[in-house]
């Protein structure tokens, strides 16, 4: 036997009836007759009494025989079966499982903090009770390497300055990341009978010694980022400006006064500060 075997046991209500009879049948005759093999009643049902167990909603009982496997009690109530079973309880609920925060490197070598939320649940109670050592155990573990392995193939970031962009990023793609991380947590504790219900990243940050780093270049990037669409956006002014100037012939402007015209409204539209116009009260050249 190598596999879940689903099994029935006997109404323990029933065998309760039949262990009051007998301890009650034992000590009549034991009282009226005064017989020692009255006894032999008593010390039956002495011996039916290890046989009741309870089971309560999504929990279940292994049972075994002189260390053989005879099946798994799945249905809730109270049984009996017999006294030289073995019982082993295993709860079919769901679990969460945050892990601790470790630090790895991601795919492009920088260290990270990472941690995983797994929420799972026994659906093999065979392969958790006797395909490894500690199911529960088995799980912690799997997770703490299952997140390692995941942070290595996929860098935390992308920046604009990379060489190569990557599709999939620890930070940006979280859904893509949560599955793959799934598909290799249900890969890794299939062999104990755990079925994986969800699993995501819990936390994610750089290591505390290139945090301050990494922070100061998130900063450059978004600051280059946004000079870039104000000098686009300057441009684009300049240049609507220049035509419409020229085509209501509102002023003649020769190459030098253009260059000019140009030089001062790119300082006034990119500045990061408030300008300060100077009126020229003479001539344009004066």
């Amino acid at each position: 036997m190598n596999q879940e075997k689903i099994t029935k046991s006997s109404n323990g209500y029933l065998w309760i009836v039949i262990l009051i009879a007998l301890i009650a049948f034992g000590i009549y005759g034991i009282i009226q007759f005064e017989s020692p093999w009255f006894i032999i009643p008593i010390a039956l049902g002495i011996l039916i009494i290890p046989g009741f167990f309870l089971i309560n909603p999504n929990t279940s009982m292994v049972l075994l025989l002189f260390g053989k496997y005879i099946g798994t009690v799945k249905d809730n109530g109270f049984f009996w079966a017999n006294p030289f079973y073995t019982k082993k309880s295993i709860s079919l609920r769901a679990s969460n499982f945050d892990s601790e925060r470790v630090k790895v490197n991601d795919k492009l070598g920088n260290p990270i903090m990472i941690s995983t939320i797994l929420v799972w649940r026994v659906k093999d109670t065979f392969k958790a009770a006797f395909d490894v050592d500690n199911f529960e155990s088995f799980v912690r573990v799997q997770s703490d390497a299952a997140v390692r392995k995941l942070a290595s193939l996929y860098p935390y970031d992308n920046f604009e300055d990379d060489d190569k962009v990557e599709e999939i990023t620890l930070r940006a793609s979280v859904n893509e990341v949560s599955d793959a991380l799934e598909v290799e947590l249900s890969e890794r504790l299939a062999m104990a009978g755990i079925e994986v219900l969800e699993a995501r990243i819990g936390y994610l940050a750089y290591a505390q010694e290139i945090a301050n780093a990494m922070l100061k270049r998130q900063q450059a990037t978004a600051i280059i980022a946004a000079r870039h669409k104000i000098v686009e956006g300057a441009v684009s002014m300049v240049e609507m400006a220049l035509d419409r100037l020229s085509k209501r012939k509102i002023i003649e402007l020769d190459e030098e006064r253009k260059a000019a015209m140009v030089s001062n409204l790119m300082v006034v539209l990119c500045s990061d500060k408030d300008t300060t116009p100077i009126i020229n009260t003479g001539t344009l050249n004066h």
